[in-house]
C-alpha cells in the first residue's frame, strides 16, 4: 500500500483588471463621500457661526421698545437720525426722514423732537421735501418743539433741512453752511480728437444735446445752466432766510457756499447754541429719556450699509446741494 502525497490546490488567479479597477474606484469613492461629509460639516459650523454674528448684530441694531410705539408713563426726547447724503434710495432718503418724523410727532409720549444731522447735502428735491414736513408738522403739532442738532456736518442740502428747525444746535468743531448749488461734469472732446474718434450724435430738438460731454460746449447751454443754478440757489436763500432773517449776521459769504466751524456759525447766526443730542434733550426739552423713531433696514444689504461694508452709490449726475 503506497502512500499519496496530498493534492496541491491550483495557485490563485491573479485578480482581473477589472476588478482592480472595480475595487479602486470603490476605494476612490468611499475617500470622496468622506471628505463630501467633512466638508459638509464645516459649511454648517460656518454657517450657524454667521447666523450668530448676523444675529448679534441685529439685536444690538435694533432699537428700544419706545420707538416702536410701546413707551412707558413719562415724556421722552424723541430722535430722529439723517445720515449720510440726502438721496431717494439712502438712508438719508425723505421717505425714511419723513417716516420717522411722523411717528415722532405722533406719539402722545413726546415732549420734543430732535433731528440729529450729519450729512454733506444731496439732492435738492429730497431736502426740500424733508423741509416742507417739518413745517407742516409742527403746524400740526404747535406744542412740539423740533430742534436740529448738528453733529459733525450740516452742510448744504444737509443745512437745507436744519433750517426749518425752531432752533439749531452745533458742537464748535462741526461745519456748518454750505449755501449754495452745484452742478458736475466732463469734457472728452479734446481726448476724443487725440484719439481720433468721430463722435455721432442725433437729436431731435434743437437742445437734446444738451451738456453732451463729447461735444463742444455751447454758451446758451452754460447760460441757461447758471440760471438754473442760479434760481435753485435762490430758493435755498430764501428757506433759510424764513426762519433765520433776523438771526443772520450782515455778510454777503453767508451764502457764497462757503462752510464755517460751529463757533463762526454761531456768531454769523447759522446755529443758535452750541449743545449735543444729550444737552438739548436734557437741559432745552426737559425730558433726557431718548427714544429712537428713525426707521431702519433691517435686511441684511441694510445691515451692511450701516456697518460699512457696503459703498454708497453715488447720486446720477445733476444738480445737488453739496
Amino acid at each position: 500500500m503506497g502512500w499519496d502525497p496530498p493534492e496541491q490546490a491550483p495557485p490563485a488567479e491573479p485578480p482581473s483588471t477589472t476588478d482592480m479597477e472595480r475595487r479602486l474606484f470603490e476605494r476612490m469613492s468611499f475617500e470622496f463621500l468622506r471628505e463630501q461629509r467633512a466638508a459638509r460639516r464645516w459649511g454648517i459650523f460656518f454657517k450657524l457661526l454667521a447666523a450668530l454674528y448676523v444675529g448679534g448684530f441685529l439685536l444690538l441694531s435694533l432699537p428700544d421698545k419706545g420707538s416702536l410705539g410701546t413707551v412707558g408713563g413719562g415724556k421722552v426726547t424723541a430722535l430722529v437720525d439723517l445720515q449720510g447724503v440726502i438721496a431717494h434710495g439712502n438712508p438719508a432718503s425723505a421717505d425714511t426722514v419723513v417716516t420717522g418724523l411722523r411717528a415722532a410727532f405722533e406719539d402722545s409720549h413726546t415732549a420734543g423732537v430732535i433731528l440729529r444731522i450729519n450729512s454733506p447735502g444731496g439732492s435738492p428735491v429730497q431736502s426740500g421735501y424733508i423741509n416742507d414736513e417739518i413745517y407742516r408738522l409742527r403746524e400740526k403739532y404747535p406744542k412740539v418743539p423740533l430742534y436740529a442738532v448738528v453733529e459733525d456736518m450740516a452742510a448744504s442740502g444737509g443745512y437745507y433741512v436744519a433750517a426749518a428747525a425752531d432752533k439749531i444746535y452745533a458742537d464748535k468743531g462741526s461745519l456748518v453752511g454750505s449755501i449754495g448749488v452745484r452742478m458736475d461734469g466732463f469734457g472728452f472732446v479734446d481726448t476724443m480728437q487725440k484719439l481720433g474718434v468721430e463722435r455721432r450724435l442725433f437729436t431731435a430738438g434743437e437742445n437734446k444735446g444738451f451738456l453732451d460731454p463729447f461735444s463742444t460746449l455751447d454758451q446758451t447751454h452754460v447760460e441757461h445752466v447758471r440760471k438754473l443754478l442760479g434760481d435753485i440757489h435762490q430758493q435755498f436763500i430764501n428757506t433759510v432766510q424764513k426762519k433765520r432773517r433776523d438771526k443772520l449776521a450782515k455778510d454777503p459769504q453767508i451764502f457764497s457756499g462757503l462752510v464755517w466751524t460751529g463757533e463762526q456759525a454761531l456768531a454769523l447766526g447759522l446755529v443758535d447754541e452750541l449743545g449735543s443730542t444729550g444737552f438739548v434733550a436734557r437741559e432745552v426739552i426737559g425730558a433726557e429719556k431718548i427714544v429712537d423713531f428713525t426707521p431702519r433696514d433691517y435686511s441684511i444689504e441694510g445691515i451692511l450699509k450701516r456697518s460699512g461694508v457696503a459703498m454708497l452709490a453715488e447720486l446720477a449726475g445733476g444738480a445737488s446741494l453739496r
